[in-house]
Parts: structure tokens; sequence; C-alpha cells
């Protein structure tokens, strides 16, 4: 069948010079600024020029071998960020290297900016290192999502959705960052994908916020989505060419999990309600990567503290003695089915089945 032209109509959000002077301006507010007036001034108009002519990527170079166009201008970004994957593949797939777990904590909470005090996962988390780091030849990194909030310079840039026009014009990793053309900058998914890649078991800790995930931990879920069917080359796209992309998934596309087979472990926690919801929302997700339940002890919800006062929630968990142990036998869980899998002992029935709905 013939590609649909992609759908047009929305707004236009284009500002005029004016209006972006005024924004770009505004992040100098502080009167330590003002003797650099003149200084300030001459970047805006250099913010100016690059956002009116669109360079996105201003640096580039040629794709090169392997590439299906090997003379297209591909991002050096973009290039780095592939590479650094590559070699985070490497290490998983050793043989002889470490077992390799990635601990994330979910909470934006943190006693380094407003709430002036540490999140109940951070603390979960930690009881999960503690099993982990009394084993062997074990290699652990704690990706601390609260940093996106209390570290300068962190960002996630939102998912746009390239997958929802045409899988192809999902790129893997993300090419849609860093965009220098509109300050979308200081991205932290192209530090974040290799972590995911070089993991041999995960595990997400979280609370719930308002009946779902936090918004770091979304922002991290939904920047993942080209993990889950991406298309590791651009250039057959010529970067972001919908119309191409939408003739090359009709074509037939392969929906290539970047992650499978890594085996995960969630434990979600709350004070009054969705902790189920939230934990069976994060395990599909996973499971619908190709990633590998490490087993029932592994997957966790419970409440801390139900229905209680907020200012007493850490002396809570501090009396709950039962689900720090519980953690605990999450963290055991998914370090011994690691181990199983290492070690080609863990069978996951179906595993080799082909899912005859791909999407």
């Amino acid at each position: 069948m013939p590609a649909p032209e992609p759908r047009k109509g929305t707004p236009d959000p284009t500002l005029t010079e004016d209006e972006f002077r005024r924004r770009f301006l505004s992040q100098f507010r502080d009167p330590a600024f003002g003797p650099l007036a003149g200084e300030l001034d001459r970047v805006a108009a250099a913010a100016w020029d690059a956002y009116n002519h669109n360079r996105k990527s201003p640096l580039t170079r040629k794709a090169g071998p392997g590439f299906a166009d090997p003379d297209y201008d591909l991002a050096v970004d973009w290039i780095a960020a592939r590479d650094a994957i590559g070699a985070a593949q490497q290490r998983h797939e050793d043989a002889n290297g470490p077992a390799r777990l990635l601990l994330i904590s979910s909470s934006s909470r943190s006693e380094h900016t407003c709430p002036g005090e540490m999140s109940k996962t951070y603390r979960l988390v930690e009881i999960a290192r503690d099993v982990f780091a009394g084993t062997a030849n074990i290699e652990i990194e704690v990706l601390e999502l609260s940093r996106l909030a209390a570290e300068y310079g962190r960002h996630i840039h939102p998912c746009k959705a390239c997958f929802s026009t045409a899988a192809a014009l999902c790129h893997w990793p993300c090419s849609c960052y860093p965009n220098y053309a509109m300050g979308q900058t200081q991205d932290w998914m192209n530090d974040i994908y290799p972590k995911w890649v070089e993991a041999h078991g995960i595990m997400i800790v979280t609370p719930v916020n308002w009946y779902q995930a936090p918004s770091p931990l979304k922002l991290m879920m939904d920047r993942l989505v080209c993990a889950d069917g991406g298309n590791p080359d651009p250039t057959r796209t010529h970067g972001k060419d919908a119309g191409r992309a939408k003739e090359i998934e009709l074509e037939g596309w392969d929906y290539p999990k970047h992650l499978a087979g890594r085996l995960f472990s969630v434990v979600v926690h709350g004070d009054a309600a969705g902790v189920e919801n939230v934990r069976r929302s994060i395990a599909d997700w996973l499971t619908d990567m190709d990633l590998i339940p490490a087993g029932v002890s592994a997957e966790l919800d419970r409440y801390i503290g139900y229905w209680k006062p907020y200012a007493t929630s850490h002396d809570d968990l501090d009396q709950d003695l039962a689900v720090q142990e519980e953690v605990r036998n999450a963290a055991r869980t998914l370090l011994e089915a690691v181990t199983a899998k290492r070690a080609g002992a863990l069978v996951s029935a179906g595993e080799d089945l082909k899912e005859p709905r791909q999407k």
C-alpha cells in the first residue's frame, strides 16, 4: 500500500525575534548579570540566528561505512551516543565481566532541594544496594532521578512521539536531542541509555505520585521508546523525513528489541492509593520491551504509613521491618535470576516465540 502523507495543520509555534529575545534573556534576571548586558545582547543575537535558521545539530560529519547512506551528515552528538551504547553492549556480553545491576531511584524528592528531606525511595534503594554489595563480581550503578530537580543542568526532555508517526522515524538512540536551535540541550538520556544497555538486571524503585509514576521516571520511560523497535540508522530516513519513514515501516519493519533479555525487579510504595496499578504498568512496560521478570518476589507493591501523616512517614518506614525485608527479597530474587541467566541455567518459557502483533 502507498504510504499516506504526514498529516499537517497544528498551529505554528515559531516565535518572533522580540519574543525569542525576551524568553532567552529572562534566564539572566539576577542583577549580577547587569554589567554583562552588552555581552548578553550579542549572545542573544547569536542564539536567535541559530533558532531562526534551525541549526538543530550544528556539528556533523559524514555517516561513513555501515550506514544506508554513508554520505549523510550525522550529528556528532548522536554518533557519540551510538558509540557509547555499542561499548555498553560489549560490556553486557562479556561473559568474564561482572554482573551489572542498575538500581533506579525514581522519586524527585531530595533534601538538596525544596522538600528538605530525602525520599523513602532512596532509602529502599540503599537497602537493595546492601544486598548486592555483599556479593562478589557485581558492579552496581545507582541512577538517582531526583537529580533532575536538584542538580544544575540536568534535563530529560520530553519524547516527541516520533514512533507514532512511523517506527523508523524513532532513532536508537534518540536523535531528537540535543536541539541547539531550540535551546533543548543538556539532555541526560545519552548518559542513561548505556546504563540500561550494559545492565544484566534492572531494579526500579518508585513512589506513587497522584496515582501514577512520578514525572522523572515517566520522562525516562517515554524516552526509552526508541529501545523498543527504534531505528539504529538515521540515514535510512535522512534524519526526520516523516514521509520516508512511513514508506519504510509499510515495506516491513522488524521492530528490533534493543534491551531484550535483561532481567527486572519493580518495587512500588505509596501512602494511600495506586501502588498495584503503578507496579503493574511498569512491569507491563518492561515485559513489552522483552525484558524478563526476575520472579514473583522481585515485584512488590506496598503501602508505608497507610493514611498516616506525611510528617512521620520516615518513622513509619523505620518501623516497617517487613517491607524492608521484602525489598531485600526482591533484590535477592533479581540477583539469583541474573546469576542463573549468565550461567545459562535460567529457563524462561516461551522466550523464543515470535510475537505475531508487532508495535
